[in-house]
């Protein structure tokens, strides 16, 4: 596929931190372009992919686009709560191919495990500003879900440096998130942190 054209600091600059994302060993990326087209999409998410390398164990996800992630050779997808049916995109995708799901409630967890999902974001757990004005969730709705899934299930919203490690406690399996990840001034020093949890 040809390079974007005019999108080339777009393409520089996402490669950059997407490479220092898998050299800290950050276990999931997910490209989470809402705004680009889908032959961008599909473009950037090939050149992403020829990024990684061959000793990159991080798993490459496109957000929602099911069509792009299949076609351009990213690993799975992952789904926001009020998107595709998990379990059509579970029949289309086949077993081998990782399917994450954003959800925001007990109930939504066990629909989502039931469906076929490989891993779940439950957010939010803490106050976040992406969010306002919603209730976060807390720890004892994430530890509830945490020992009745079936599934990883990684905390999300408001997590930060400070606060991740209750997160672990709680049971999830790790910790997701934009701002932990993107403004952080050692991510190599953070993802050691966050794997020592």
């Amino acid at each position: 596929m040809p390079p974007l054209r005019g999108d080339g600091n777009l393409v520089e600059a996402l490669e950059k931190k997407v490479r220092e994302a898998w050299a800290a060993g950050v276990g999931y990326v997910q490209l989470r372009e809402k705004d680009l087209s889908g032959r961008a999409l599909a473009c950037l998410t090939e050149a992403l992919r020829a990024a990684r390398g061959p000793h990159t164990e991080s798993a490459l996800l496109v957000n929602e686009r099911l069509d792009v992630a299949a076609s351009c050779g990213a690993d799975g997808v992952h789904l926001p709560a009020d998107s595709l049916p998990a379990a059509a995109v579970r029949r289309a995708a086949g077993s081998g191919w990782t399917v994450g799901l954003s959800c925001h409630s007990e109930a939504e967890v066990e629909r989502a495990v039931q469906d076929g999902c490989s891993y779940v974001l439950l957010s939010p757990i803490f106050p976040t500003p992406s969010k306002p004005g919603v209730a976060p969730l807390g720890l004892e709705a994430l530890a509830r879900v945490c020992r009745r899934c079936s599934v990883p299930v990684f905390a999300l919203g408001g997590v930060d440096a400070a606060n991740a490690a209750s997160c672990v406690q709680a049971g999830a399996a790790g910790v997701a998130g934009i701002r932990l990840f993107q403004q952080a001034a050692d991510l190599a020093a953070l993802c050691r942190y966050l794997h020592s949890l």
